[in-house]
């Protein structure tokens, strides 16, 4: 048994906690980082991969536009691009009130400098000639696209050790604890690690983290269910979504066709056991289904993998993000409810200015953890 100090400990190896100890190891902090399992292990390392700023909650657009800055200079923070691919997402609607919403979406855009292009059927049939005859309009943003999600986080945490933070995997926390000046962690190994911050960034298992120190908020794990066809000719270029998000798809240079819709199944675990996760078939196939409506040219394409994982899903499907209202030197910023990954490399960028600066420049009231009230409830 061991005992270690540093300056920051983080909680949580997924894109938001590797990016939050680069972003303090560059500024001269010293970060241990603690995960559980392996480095980009679950949400961070089993999505769909989308890189997309479009149809977000306009709490989280902030935040996506400083992600995606941060996206356009990857290869720059952590030595590789990850396959990041600019393609533009193409959000369709599939009747008149799916239309409604995205034309409702173009004034939220504006107000937060995201540029959209709505595209009507006629257009929208003449450019993409292979979508089904069931769609009605799109809305196309530019500088949206994709990238791989089994290389960004491991990316990260190269590039912060590399940094000089030290990242310890398969050790799991079992006991936290704070005496008015430090945090006190203790591992399954026994091993203690020591610090006056703690950032708390353990996806579903933040909530367990919270509530170690009296904020209790409504968490429920989440199970992505992902699908991969065998590989086809290119002819896919953006990244599909619609409105409703029941299904969502992208095309990758090799032929590939990455398909997300519905949910999987998953037990997260109880402190000391092992989560598991998995796809459901019947799921897989009505995701398909779906995807076969909005690109006919899928029908008859072999499924070759599904997979699933476990995120942490708030009520209002935002996360939370921001200092603890129970203990100083705690920050939060877990339960981003599916739609994590394009956000993670500017959720580390905020921690460390909260964490050196006492500030930030992005909004962070909408994520509140205060906002479930005292109980946790939504």
């Amino acid at each position: 048994m061991t005992e270690t100090r540093c300056d920051v400990l983080i909680v949580g190896g997924g894109g938001a906690g590797c990016s939050a100890a680069l972003h303090l190891a560059l500024r001269g902090s010293r970060v241990v980082l603690l995960e559980r399992g392996l480095v980009g292990g679950q949400a961070s390392g089993v999505n769909y991969g989308g890189v997309r700023q479009q149809g977000r909650n306009p709490a989280e657009l902030p935040i996506a536009r400083k992600s995606r800055e941060i996206w356009g200079r990857m290869k720059q923070l952590a030595g590789t691009e990850a396959e990041f691919t600019v393609t533009g997402h193409l959000k369709l609607a599939r009747d008149d009130a799916e239309e409604a919403n995205l034309i409702a979406y173009l004034d939220v855009a504006k107000q937060h400098g995201l540029p959209l292009r709505m595209i009507g059927r006629n257009a929208l049939h003449g450019e993409y000639p292979w979508l089904g005859p069931k769609v009605l309009a799109g809305s196309f943003a530019p500088e949206d696209g994709s990238a791989n999600p089994r290389l960004m986080t491991p990316a990260l945490a190269r590039a912060a050790r590399d940094a000089g933070a030290t990242l310890h995997e398969r050790t799991e926390v079992m006991d936290y604890a704070h005496d008015g000046a430090d945090f006190r962690l203790r591992t399954a190994a026994g091993d203690v690690f020591v610090a006056p911050v703690l950032l708390n960034l353990a996806g579903f298992w933040g909530g367990r983290v919270a509530e170690a120190f009296g904020e209790a908020v409504p968490i429920v794990p989440l199970s992505p269910n992902m699908l991969v066809t065998e590989p086809m000719g290119y002819f896919i270029e953006p990244n599909l979504g619609v409105v409703g998000g029941n299904v969502y798809l992208r095309q990758i240079p090799r032929g590939n066709v990455i398909i997300g819709g519905g949910h999987g199944e998953s037990d997260p675990g109880q402190p000391g056991q092992t989560p598991w996760s998995r796809p459901i078939p019947e799921v897989t196939m009505e995701a398909a289904a779906l995807a076969i409506a909005l690109v006919p040219a899928l029908e008859g394409v072999q499924v070759i993998r599904s997979w699933s994982g476990i995120d942490g899903q708030m009520p209002d499907r935002i996360p939370v993000i921001g200092p603890s209202s129970t203990t100083p030197g705690l920050f939060h910023a877990f339960g981003f409810s599916g739609h994590g990954f394009q956000l993670g490399p500017a959720i580390g960028a905020i921690m460390s200015e909260l964490v050196l600066d006492g500030r930030t420049d992005i909004p962070l009231e909408p994520f509140r953890i205060t906002r479930f009230g005292a109980a946790g409830q939504a």
